[in-house]
């Protein structure tokens, strides 16, 4: 049987100097497992989908927790097993696109199949409707939360014309995922730019391509984008920028180190020290551990997990101090069969994989995730810088603390209001 499913995601940050900025793309391509008959029910154009539940419409804080924390558990999951592969070389993520494209997937899922993906999302106790209307206000919640940050979200279905997928599950994505849904016609040789040129428009031109070729057995490219662009509360002084040695495994390299002093949300323990650096008025923030001298990142790892990681984050206080914090960039390119299959979504790479509520005869066969990053000096001058600052101060005794990041360390992303983990990272080498 041949199957295929094809996940990209492409992700920037601080593409030019003064801006953060990210990029992500998931991409999937199911294939169809045996011959398709032809029948008259074809693939729905889109509109909306009428939610019947008057609790779907209804969606609350409460429920926009529980996917938060689903996502989250499962982001450090993914993370954790990645580097159980590979600790000794960058790795950097975006579990939310990973995490919201496989909750639009897991709508074509039944039985056997669903399940797994419900462990492997952490989505067990919740139901199906409850993830979408959830994941929908997370959407909404998610979408431009700044005017020096900007986050965009999109999603696409390309439907393989005479492929007779399931109306309710086309319906479903467009309606809570606000996905466009289109009928194409795979055996033309604009069907692949076409495509493409979505992929370009909702990355702002920082992906141009995703499709190689369209192979006569797939009937569908899912593809979920993400843009971030976000600028510094308090920009670093490009000034104050030199080369200082960077220490790894291997030795060490002189590698230009940003510095900056001020006031910061920052936690420290026995084991490591952890800064928050705001983006514009301060709901997002770039997190950075960095394990002590006497320690390393294995050692860090050990511990985090979700509930460490929720645990540590209330700990987070204003304290006076000193940063330096080297310049970035990398890329970072897997296959996530392997992973995903440990996680516990086996089945849905096997023969009898059950995607019927999707249509008939479908089956994955890759994974693959992408990224790209790179930190720079400069952000802007905002008066936000006020608001990311109002936070619980420590106690006035404590001194200033010194953060020097010239060892490997862990980095992330995270919107401080919904709690969402947009990327995460292990910074080896810069």
């Amino acid at each position: 049987m041949q199957r295929s499913f094809l996940l990209r995601r492409y992700a920037i940050c601080l593409g030019r100097r003064y801006v953060l900025a990210a990029t992500g793309i998931l991409f999937i391509g199911m294939m169809g497992c045996s011959r398709i008959d032809r029948i008259d029910s074809v693939v729905a154009q889109p509109r909306s989908f009428n939610r019947q539940d008057s609790s779907d419409k209804q969606m609350t804080s409460s429920a926009v927790k529980e996917i938060v924390s689903a996502n989250t558990r499962f982001g450090f999951k993914l993370f954790s097993q990645l580097l159980r592969q590979d600790s000794s070389s960058n790795v950097f993520i975006s579990p939310t696109s990973i995490a919201i494209a496989l909750a639009m997937l897991y709508n074509g899922a039944n039985g056997e199949t669903q399940q797994a993906m419900a462990q492997t999302l952490e989505l067990q106790g919740i139901s199906l409707p409850e993830i979408n209307t959830a994941n929908a206000a997370l959407l909404s919640a998610l979408t431009n939360p700044d005017a020096n940050v900007q986050i965009a979200i999109a999603n696409s279905l390309w439907a393989r014309q005479e492929y007779p997928f399931r109306k309710d599950f086309l319906q479903k994505n467009q309606s809570f995922y606000k996905a466009q849904v289109t009928n194409l016609d795979f055996a033309s040789p604009d069907a692949k730019n076409t495509i493409n040129a979505w992929v370009n428009q909702n990355t702002n031109g920082r992906i141009e391509q995703i499709v190689d070729q369209i192979n006569p057995e797939d009937v569908l490219f899912l593809i979920n984008a993400i843009y971030f662009k976000g600028r510094w509360a308090d920009e670093f002084d490009p000034s104050q920028t030199t080369n200082e040695p960077f220490f790894t495994n291997g030795g060490s390299t002189q590698h230009p180190m940003m510095a900056q002093t001020g006031r910061y949300r920052y936690y420290e323990n026995d084991q490591f020290q952890a800064v928050s650096l705001p983006y514009g008025k301060g709901r997002l923030s770039l997190y950075v551990f960095l394990p002590r001298e006497n320690s390393n990142l294995t050692s860090f790892y050990q511990q985090l997990n979700s509930a460490n990681w929720e645990k540590w984050l209330t700990q987070f206080n204003q304290r006076e101090g000193s940063i330096r914090l080297p310049r970035f960039q990398m890329e970072y390119d897997l296959t996530l069969n392997d992973t995903l299959k440990v996680l516990g979504m086996e089945v849905a790479f096997e023969d009898n994989a059950d995607f019927s509520a999707m249509g008939n005869d479908l089956a994955l066969s890759e994974v693959k995730h992408k990224t790209f990053v790179e930190v720079n000096e400069e952000g802007t001058e905002a008066a936000a810088v006020t608001s990311g600052r109002v936070m619980a101060v420590s106690a006035p005794l404590d001194p200033p603390f010194e953060m020097i990041v010239n060892r490997p360390f862990f980095c992330a992303i995270r919107d401080n209001q919904t709690g969402t983990v947009l990327f995460m990272g292990s910074i080896v080498e810069p």
